[in-house]
């Protein structure tokens, strides 16, 4: 059997009470997937302080954020100013990272941290776990009150979420599901403003 990965947001917590929720499900690994790895609002979470607070803790620390961060350099990865997570998906740095991830499972118990509170809010579910899942990788999702939400049960919600069912006489739950990721990525995904207002003039006749 693969081994799991977990993911964690980690919102605005104490840094004391993330640790905890870490070895709450003896997370020894993270794999930061935030392209900035960097917070005004919540410093303890900037690179660095997170970094020595993870190492105090005993937990390793990995920056996945040019792999594996809902960001990118190649502007065939963007639409009108907003990235397309099915084209960052196909990346060759994107697929290596995934790569690395499905590697460092097999020595550590790793989570994937990135800010959102919510994973269903965020590219660290509706990219990079929806990415490991498919490839056969149980993922599990650390929700902020320290409950576990499995990636299937993700997925439900998902689709109630985007309203949609879970499959019916015309579609597969599959295929249900794709339009539900979809849809959810054209709502979070990250958006360029200069490139989208760009887009608009070169748009306008």
């Amino acid at each position: 059997m693969k081994s799991e990965i977990y993911t964690i947001g980690h919102s605005n917590h104490e840094i004391d009470f993330f640790i905890d929720l870490l070895r709450q499900y003896n997370i020894t690994g993270i794999g930061d997937v935030r392209s900035r790895p960097y917070s005004r609002y919540v410093p303890q979470y900037s690179q660095e302080k997170l970094k020595s607070a993870l190492a105090a803790a005993g937990i390793a620390y990995v920056f996945l954020g040019k792999e594996l961060g809902g960001r990118s350099e190649n502007l065939s990865c963007y639409d009108q100013g907003r990235i397309q997570y099915e084209r960052l998906a196909n990346e060759p740095a994107f697929l290596e990272g995934i790569d690395r991830l499905i590697q460092g499972s097999s020595r550590y118990r790793i989570a994937l941290m990135c800010a959102e509170k919510d994973p269903i809010e965020c590219h660290r579910s509706l990219l990079v776990a929806r990415k490991l899942f498919q490839s056969g990788i149980p993922v599990n999702h650390i929700l902020a009150n320290g409950s576990l939400e499995t990636h299937e049960a993700l997925e439900s919600r998902l689709l109630a979420l985007c309203k949609l069912p879970e499959g019916d006489l015309f579609r597969s739950r599959e295929e249900c599901i794709a339009e539900a990721y979809l849809i959810q990525g054209r709502r979070v995904a990250y958006r360029d403003e200069k490139m989208s207002k760009s887009d608009e003039r070169s748009a306008r006749p």
